[in-house]
Parts: C-alpha cells; structure tokens; sequence
C-alpha cells in the first residue's frame, strides 16, 4: 500500500468512528477517492457547516443549530408535563424513533464514573432548573442498567428530593447491563410501560 500521509491521516480518523476498524476505514477512503466530486466535496463541506453551525445546548443537552436555536428548548407546539432523562444524544434519537414517548428530552451528555465525568460535568442542575421553570410532573429516568447508569439515576433522584415532581426510571424490558441506544422498539415499549416510581428520601 502507498504510503501517503494525506491518506494515512485519514484512514485514522475514520478508523475512530464506532463500529469502524482499519480495514472498513479503508474501503471507505478508496470510494471516497474514486468519487471526488460527488462525494469528497459535498462531505467537507458539510462537515464544514455542522462543526461551525451545530452544538450542544448548554441547558437541555440536544443537538442545536446556530441558525435555529434549541428545537427541544423551544418546542412550541406542545406543551408536555414529562421530562425523559438520557445519557447521551444517540438514546434520544433511538427514544423518539420508537414514538414511545412524548415529552422532552434532557441529555446528560454521559453518567458520573470515577474515571470520567464527575457530578459537576453533567447538566442534572439544568434539569431541576427545567422541572421548576417548565412546571414538570414526571421525570423520567431513562438511563443504561450499567452501574454507572444506574449510580447517575440515583444521584438525578436525590437532586429532585426537594421539588414536588414524580420521578419513575424505566421498568421490566430494560435488561441488566443494557444500554438505551441498542433496544429495539419492542423492549423500550416495555420499559417504558413498565417503569415505577421511585421513592424519595423526604419520603
């Protein structure tokens, strides 16, 4: 193989990407190459436009565009009384692809670990900003079953004990370990059907 650093370089990057290894990077670089003008330019240029116009919204956690703001902040159409806790923007996604659920979103933007992100990093002080602003009855704790999901969950519990909102997590459906971006449609539905109220220490 030629040794090209312009290719090389690329061929990392796109290695990076899940799902993705070396061999799979490289099919990917050759149809690239082999479609310069219609696929090569339109896709730097698009990745141009989402890394100058597209980022996360500092108060919900969703995707925005810089143009149109916060869709999930500024849902006008609908007025909901449900928040729907995720850890990251790809359970969101996976969420509302099933339409299970009609609420809001609030994205965490990953799960307290002790080799991660701490307490501080997470946006949960937004979302007991967002419960009292925004007049929520239910806060929906859709985090994974791993311990750090779960350890997340518990922490989101004890930082809503002083606000009046009900707070459920998702019940039988969501196996132990599971994560919520890789559920199929059917075991969200139980999970979402089947989520419990969890009591809190005020209680």
């Amino acid at each position: 193989m030629q040794n090209i650093d312009e290719i090389e370089n690329l061929i990392k990057l796109i290695s990076k990407l899940p799902g993705l290894g070396p061999k799979s990077a490289k099919r990917i670089v050759l149809k690239l190459i082999n479609n310069r003008d219609e696929l090569v330019k339109p896709l730097a240029s698009t990745l141009v436009d989402v890394y100058k116009n597209v980022t996360r919204c500092n108060f919900c956690g969703s995707l925005k565009s810089n143009s149109s703001g916060c869709l999930n902040c500024e849902q006008t159409k609908e007025k909901f009384n449900k928040i729907c806790v995720v850890e990251d923007i790809a359970d969101q996604w996976s969420i509302e692809n099933s339409n299970i659920f009609k609420g809001y979103f609030h994205i965490l933007g990953g799960t307290i670990s002790s080799v991660g992100n701490r307490k501080e990093d997470l946006l949960i002080d937004a979302l007991v900003e967002r419960v009292n602003k925004d007049k929520i009855e239910e806060v929906i704790l859709a985090t994974s079953a791993t311990v750090e999901g779960q350890t997340t969950a518990y922490y989101i519990q004890d930082s809503l004990r002083n606000t009046k909102v009900k707070v459920t997590k998702l019940g039988q459906g969501l196996p132990i370990g599971g994560e919520i971006e890789n559920l199929d449609d059917g075991t969200l539905f139980s999970a979402f059907k089947n989520r419990s109220k969890l009591n809190s220490k005020s209680d």
